[in-house]
């Protein structure tokens, strides 16, 4: 029920600024917006909808319920992981929000995709409430296929179910192996536009191309 809650609201706050940016979009040259705003809206737009809406609700909303129904088991095999895993997201997104406020320049810094905007430094504490805010999320998102994996390993009854557990089993293999990895490239390519590193720049000795395979 909390992942639910939690994930409806984020839902909502998702919607919000999805119908800020349509609304900027049909209004070309508003005076309601700016580059830096519009920007933040934006990349904020697509990491609430993943890590704070779709991931708690399809994840840690429908995959704890219907798992051990599948499973015949009466739940988690660790059930206290699932509350840790749960109790990361609130600090997340509050560390996601303190990151907008805690620069000179609030939310130019946020530009994880192509620069939208011509300024795209963020001197200051936001790119660090960032950098923790997503590295938080991550933890949770491993920490819950962790423990789903675990279930169904424990269970007897998996080869004897439907695909749904083969399906989440595979699943949550993909979130342990992929998330560090992106988590990685995230915080390389928010510390290279931040902070003066060279892991994408050619000048600097980096792969331009190493972002494009992460």
């Amino acid at each position: 029920v909390s992942y639910y809650i939690f994930g409806i609201s984020m839902g909502v706050v998702g919607a919000s600024l999805s119908f800020y940016i349509r609304s900027t979009l049909m209004t070309p040259g508003s005076t309601m917006t700016t580059p830096e705003l519009y920007n933040f809206v934006v990349t904020a737009h697509g990491l609430v909808m993943i890590f704070f809406f779709l991931m708690p609700v399809l994840i840690g909303g429908f995959g704890n319920y219907l798992l051990p129904l599948y499973l015949q088991v009466p739940d988690m095999a660790m059930p206290r992981l699932n509350n840790l895993s749960f109790w990361l997201l609130p600090p997340s997104f509050g560390f996601f929000m303190l990151s907008l406020t805690a620069s000179v320049a609030p939310s130019c810094g946020w530009t994880i995709y192509p620069p939208l905007s011509s300024y795209v430094g963020s001197p200051g504490f936001g790119m660090d409430y960032l950098i923790l805010s997503l590295h938080l999320a991550g933890v949770s998102s491993i920490m819950g296929s962790i423990n789903f994996l675990v279930t169904i390993m424990d269970s007897s009854n998996w080869g004897k179910s439907n695909l749904f557990p083969s399906a989440m089993a595979v699943t949550s293999l993909l979130l342990v192996l992929s998330l560090p990895v992106l988590a990685g490239c995230i915080t390389m390519l928010l510390l290279d536009r931040n902070f003066n590193t060279t892991f994408f720049d050619p000048v600097g000795g980096g792969d331009p191309v190493l972002i494009q395979h992460l």
